[in-house]
């Protein structure tokens, strides 16, 4: 149903991944839907007892802002390898053995060739900008390594990925001001979506019931995970947090961000919000910015 109620941020494209495999199942497993226009496209029910059994799944609306809707390759999640040499961003040393890569999502629009100018990054595979960020963020083995590459973005982002040789751990941020909010069941569950909106609205709908539900504040990271001990199936819970300065240039407010809001929603974001601004060419909206 959230992949339904996110139509309304974006009908160009759409996607779903299923990821991993429950300890003791054997093997890991990932599994990639994409095609153009709504979600409800690409969904089929015969999907639902797979993603039943994915312990991680990913979905995703897209409104194309950089990339043509019409290559598969822009639409999310995308599978995007890790780069064969990685420039730390804080220490400036380079690793020279490639990680496996990460499937991805964003939301949002950021300064791709600025990224693609201070790292050494592989050619792109498509043209959208969510891909430099997450050949960098593929390489990340730590917190702080994370926040360095956030705290290199550029302009509006919110952040899913996964990496493939680690299926069962989600690392979400949030950059600057593209929302996110994070929710969790009654049975532990953990959920993430744009709009706190729609959780008040599957739980009307559906018998799922949520305990809480929090738009995350600008500049949050958060690993979560269910595998901290080999063969037991743990419920999902929060493995990493960090805190980073996000940026976004003098052109990236736009009212759009919070498109589908209640008011009161959107007011309690609004205020919270804490970005640096650059002046910067690029973006995609025009209103003035709030630092």
């Amino acid at each position: 149903m959230l992949g339904m109620l996110a139509e309304e941020r974006g009908t160009d494209s759409a996607g779903l991944a299923l990821l991993g495999a429950w300890p003791g199942t054997g093997g890991d497993r990932c599994r990639v839907l994409k095609g153009r226009g709504r979600f409800s496209g690409i969904w089929r029910p015969e999907l639902l007892p797979e993603l039943d059994r994915a312990p991680v799944a990913l979905g995703h609306t897209r409104w194309a802002t950089q990339g043509s809707p019409a290559e598969p390759g822009n639409a999310s999640p995308m599978i995007v390898p890790g780069a064969a040499a990685f420039t730390d961003p804080g220490t400036g040393s380079v690793r020279t053995k490639a990680p496996a890569g990460v499937v991805a999502m964003h939301n949002g629009d950021i300064d791709a060739g600025d990224l693609r100018s201070r790292f050494a990054l592989p050619p792109a595979s498509g043209t959208t900008d969510s891909e430099p960020i997450f050949q960098l963020l593929a390489g990340c083995t730590s917190p702080s390594e994370v926040t360095r590459v956030l705290e290199a973005v550029v302009g509006r982002a919110a952040l899913v990925w996964v990496h493939r040789d680690r299926p069962t751990e989600v690392h979400l941020a949030r950059a600057a001001l593209s929302p996110l909010t994070v929710a969790v069941d009654t049975e532990q569950n953990i959920y993430w979506a744009s709009n706190p909106r729609w959780f008040r609205e599957a739980e009307r709908n559906t018998r799922v019931e949520f305990a809480t539900a929090v738009m995350l504040r600008e500049g949050t990271y958060l690993k979560v995970g269910m595998e901290r001990r080999p063969g037991r199936r743990d419920r999902p819970e929060v493995l990493a947090t960090d805190a980073f300065l996000p940026t976004a240039r003098d052109t990236d407010m736009d009212d759009r961000v919070w498109t589908g809001f209640a008011r009161a929603d959107e007011e309690c974001d609004r205020a919270g919000l804490s970005h640096r601004v650059v002046e910067r060419a690029g973006g995609t909206g025009g209103l003035p910015a709030v630092a």
